[in-house]
């Protein structure tokens, strides 16, 4: 499943590729719990076990991608 967090004032995102066994609405709601204080870090593991930490104060924006499973790809996409 991969993350992506846009950044106040900068033109790139972060893209955090988090690990199969991660379900969504974990992730969700610990994003939420996050986002939730002013003055928070945001701690996610990427699918290698490295931390990626952000401000809370610098998130513009989060985007939840699809699981792994959920994803099509080739003919037999919709």
């Amino acid at each position: 499943m991969d993350v992506r967090i846009g950044i106040v004032q900068s033109i790139k995102e972060l893209e955090v590729e988090l690990g199969d066994d991660s379900k969504r609405d974990s992730v969700m709601k610990q994003i939420e719990e996050s986002l939730s204080k002013p003055d928070g870090v945001l701690w996610l593991t990427d699918r290698r076990g490295r931390k990626v930490a952000v401000p809370v104060a610098k998130i513009a924006y989060v985007e939840v991608g699809a699981p792994a499973s959920e994803r099509r790809v080739g003919f037999g996409a919709p």
